[in-house]
């Protein structure tokens, strides 16, 4: 099962909002074949773990052991189910780290390899299967996206200038780990003024990896299409309170005035089927979500090096867990997790 979480990984950011999964046959004690879910809408973790079986060894598939991450599909979706094909190659005993709670499979995979006579055994490594798939988990068992709160602050704890103007604070190195994990993320949100300040791409530009769906709130729709955010490289949402239209690549989301806005933001993304969210600013939108206790996940980089003395301060968490620490030349890297997460 440890094997099948490292082949599980090797999906990041190329398979949501499908979870990560890995799979691995086993014949007396030997691995004879290995798979994980490579890319939204194709072939499964089990299919590719099958289908990687050498000829040589085929007739050894009816007599091994199949292990994967998490509860075979038992649906048809992108793709056909996969207890079908399991049950297709006849494979007599297979080994589950954890069920899916997905309302489409939720059991019934599980069930049906019981009913055709299969050995399962489940709960293997479940909460390290379930942690890889934290995203997915919260998304439906929560019906909200996992929420990541990311930002850069000077070592006296600042943001930007006072003047809101940006400055420099993460070191070169640190900015490709935030860029990577802005491509295991389903969306990115920041707030209006970010973009009239900063006016970022919200792209992985320093990272391989799909760009995720780019969402700005601006209530009254004061921004113009010069911004980057309204170029061709991602899809961008705008959070406002006028209208609901589709331009191009661009999406109006209208929330309700009797809404809040982090509460229209959730929606939204529930509504677009996408499970995670990070957000990286600005200070004020970060802290609207902390207010709401909405938030998982908190990556805090800081600059050690740099002081500013006056400025925009940054974001304070609430109910936070101090998870761990990292250093890269000048700067820190801090993870917090919501008291309340049950994934970290």
């Amino acid at each position: 099962m440890q094997r099948c979480l490292i082949l599980a990984q090797l999906g990041a950011g190329s398979v949501a909002p499908n979870p990560l999964v890995g799979a691995v046959l086993v014949y007396k004690d030997v691995i004879i074949g290995e798979g994980y879910h490579q890319i939204y809408g194709e072939a499964h973790a089990e299919v590719n773990c099958i289908n990687s079986v050498c000829e040589n060894n085929k007739w050894k598939i009816e007599k091994s052991t199949l292990y994967v991450s998490l509860e075979p599909c038992a649906h048809y979706g992108k793709t056909p189910p996969c207890v079908e094909f399991i049950l297709q190659y006849k494979i007599p005993h297979v080994v589950i780290g954890c069920s899916d709670s997905f309302e489409k499979v939720n059991g019934v995979g599980i069930e049906t390899l019981l009913k055709a006579g299969v050995k399962v055994e489940q709960d293997i490594l479940e909460y390290e299967c379930r942690n890889i798939n934290k995203h997915f988990f919260v998304f439906h068992e929560k019906k909200r996206p996992y929420i990541i709160l990311k930002w850069a602050q000077t070592k006296d704890g600042f943001i930007a200038n006072k003047n809101s103007s940006p400055i420099k604070i993460s070191n070169d190195y640190t900015n490709k780990i935030a860029h990577k994990l802005r491509s295991e993320c389903a969306a990115i949100l920041v707030g209006k003024n970010t973009i009239l300040y900063d006016n970022p791409s919200l792209t992985t530009r320093l990272w391989k990896g799909k760009n995720p769906v780019r969402i700005v709130i601006d209530e009254i729709l004061s921004l113009d299409n010069s911004f980057k955010i309204f170029n061709d490289e991602a899809k961008t949402i705008i959070i406002n309170r006028k209208k609901n239209e589709v331009v191009g690549s661009n999406v109006f989301y209208k929330v309700e005035m009797q809404t809040s806005i982090v509460n229209g933001v959730v929606e939204c993304l529930n509504k677009l089927h996408l499970s995670s969210v990070i957000i990286e600013g600005g200070a004020k939108t970060i802290q609207h979500f902390v207010e709401a206790n909405l938030w998982d996940e908190g990556f805090v980089i800081t600059n050690e090096t740099l002081v500013l003395k006056t400025g925009i301060s940054s974001p304070k968490l609430k109910n936070e867990v101090l998870l761990h620490t990292k250093t890269i030349f000048s700067d820190s890297i801090k993870i917090y997790k919501q008291n309340n997460n049950e994934f970290l």
